[in-house]
C-alpha cells in the first residue's frame, strides 16, 4: 500500500516518487492546484505551485474547475497531544466541478500521517458536501469532533446537484456524528441525504475510529442508490463510542458490495439506538463477503446473528453473506456468526 491507495485501485507505476498520481486519469485535460497551510510565507499564492500554494483548501476549490486536481498538503503539526494541526474549513464542491480529485500528500493511512479537516466555522454543516459527479476524495482525514454535521455529505438532488460516480479511498474518519450524539440515523462519517440518490459510489481503504455511524443513509424519498462498493475497510470501535457502522434506512442500497472488511465490537454505545453492525431495510439487495467481525459480547457460547431481525445485524433475505467471520469475547473460543 502507498499512501493509503490499495493495489486494486492504482498500480505502483502510476505514482512518482511524490507519491502524486498520474496516468490514472488525472493531470490531464484538468489543471492542478496545490494548497499548503503551513508554507513559510503564510500567504496565498496563485495556487500553480508548491512555493506559490494557496493555504485554504476553500481557495483551491474556488480556484478550480471540472477535472482538476488539487494536492493538499498535511499542516504542521505543532503539539503532541495526538490530534494532528488541522484545516478547520466547511467546503463544497460546486455543481458544475466535475470530476474534481481532492487529494492528501500523505505519509500513511493514520490520522497523523494524513492532512486533516476538521469542523469549520459552521460546526452544524458537514466538513465536506460533494454536489458534482465523479469527483474523487483521497488521502485526507476527518475529524468531527466538535461537529453535529458529519464528515462527508453526498449532496444529490437528483436535479441541479449529483455526486453519482464519487470515490472516497484511503481516507480517516474520527469523531463524526450527526445531530444525536447516540444514533447513527442523524449522521456519521460518510452520508448521503435523506433523498438517497448517489448512485455508483466507491469507499476503498478507509479507516473509521470513534463515529456514531460510519456509512449512513437515513432515506431514499427521490431514488434508491444502487451500485455501491465499500471494500477494505477498517470500521469504527471501541463499543461504547458506535452505534451503527452501517446505517441504510428507507428503501436501502441496490447493488450493495461490501467486501473484506474489518469489524470491531458490537457496537453499544450508552443509549444508542441501534447497536448493530449494520441495519439495512428490505429493498437493500446485494453481498457482504470476506469480512471480520469481533462478534460475540464476551458471553461464552453466545453467537449473534445477521437477519431480519438480527442481533448484530438486520438485513432482509436478499442480502447475501459469504465467507463471513466472528469470534467470541473469549480468548479460548470462536464462533462463526449465525446468518439462519
Amino acid at each position: 500500500m502507498i499512501n493509503g491507495l490499495r493495489r486494486r485501485n492504482f498500480r505502483v507505476k502510476d505514482l512518482d516518487v511524490s507519491g502524486t498520481l498520474t496516468g490514472v486519469g488525472l493531470n490531464g485535460p484538468g489543471k492542478t492546484w496545490y494548497v499548503d497551510a503551513s508554507k513559510t510565507s503564510g500567504i496565498s499564492g496563485n495556487g500553480t505551485t508548491w512555493d506559490e500554494a494557496v493555504i485554504t483548501i476553500a481557495e483551491g476549490i474556488a480556484l478550480a474547475s471540472r477535472l482538476d486536481t488539487i494536492y493538499i498538503a498535511a499542516k504542521d503539526i505543532t503539539d503532541t497531544t495526538g490530534d494532528p494541526s488541522s484545516y478547520e474549513e466547511n467546503l463544497t464542491i460546486g455543481a458544475t466541478q466535475d470530476g474534481l480529485a481532492l487529494i492528501g500528500v500523505s505519509r500513511g493511512r493514520t490520522q497523523g500521517g494524513l492532512p486533516q479537516l476538521k469542523d469549520g466555522a459552521t460546526t452544524t454543516q458537514h466538513i465536506l458536501r460533494i454536489r458534482a459527479p465523479g469527483c474523487l476524495i483521497m488521502n485526507l482525514g476527518f475529524n468531527g469532533a466538535g461537529n453535529t454535521g458529519g464528515g462527508i455529505l453526498l449532496d444529490d438532488d437528483y436535479s441541479t446537484k449529483s455526486a453519482f460516480g464519487t470515490s472516497i479511498i484511503g481516507c480517516h474518519f474520527k469523531n463524526c456524528k450527526g445531530t444525536t450524539a447516540t444514533n447513527a440515523a442523524t449522521g456519521g462519517a460518510i452520508n448521503w441525504t435523506s433523498a438517497g440518490n448517489a448512485w455508483q459510489v466507491l469507499i476503498s481503504g478507509c479507516r473509521f475510529y470513534k463515529n456514531v455511524g460510519d456509512i449512513v443513509l437515513p432515506g431514499t424519498s427521490n431514488t434508491v442508490p444502487q451500485d455501491v462498493v465499500i471494500e477494505d475497510c477498517i470500521f469504527s470501535g471501541p463499543a461504547a463510542s458506535v452505534d451503527c457502522n452501517i446505517y441504510l434506512s428507507g428503501s436501502g442500497i441496490n447493488g450493495l458490495h461490501i467486501n473484506n472488511c474489518q469489524f470491531q465490537q458490537l457496537p453499544a454505545i450508552g443509549s444508542g439506538t441501534n447497536a448493530r453492525y449494520m441495519i439495512a431495510p428490505t429493498g437493500t439487495v446485494g453481498m457482504m463477503s470476506n469480512c471480520t467481525f469481533g462478534c460475540l459480547t464476551g458471553t461464552t457460547g453466545t453467537t449473534i446473528t445477521f437477519k431480519v431481525s438480527g442481533t448484530g445485524a438486520n438485513i432482509p433475505v436478499t442480502f447475501m453473506l459469504s465467507r463471513c467471520y466472528g469470534t467470541s469475547g473469549v480468548a479460548s473460543e470462536s464462533a462463526e456468526i449465525s446468518v439462519a
